[in-house]
């Protein structure tokens, strides 16, 4: 029998109550601060960043969901101008693509 991959559950959905608990944590990000997507994990007891990112794409388009980062400030590619955008509107320092640490 194979060894179980240590990583099978980055990617699993989760419940309704832990989602809802996501939510909620995001919702209370203020304007012009952030998270990554590891603390946001952290706070809801999630074991996997990924789970935070996998939530945000598949049901957060009424969340301040730019105020969540990647670990070293950075974005996915495919949203870094409008996640630029957004937060430089609130007063974030964002350089080259990157939440500068001593902003966050």
């Amino acid at each position: 029998m194979a060894d179980a991959d240590p990583r099978a559950g980055e990617n699993a959905a989760v419940d309704e109550q832990t989602a809802d608990r996501v939510r909620e944590l995001i919702l209370a990000i203020p304007p012009g601060t952030t998270l990554s997507y590891g603390e946001v994990a952290a706070r809801a007891g999630l074991p996997s960043a990924r789970q935070v990112g996998r939530l945000l794409s598949e049901d957060g388009q009424d969340l301040p969901w730019h105020r969540v980062h990647r670990a070293d400030g950075s974005f996915a590619p495919h949203l870094v101008e409008e996640q630029s955008a957004r937060l430089r509107a609130e007063g974030v320092d964002v350089v080259n693509g990157r939440v500068r640490r001593d902003s966050r």
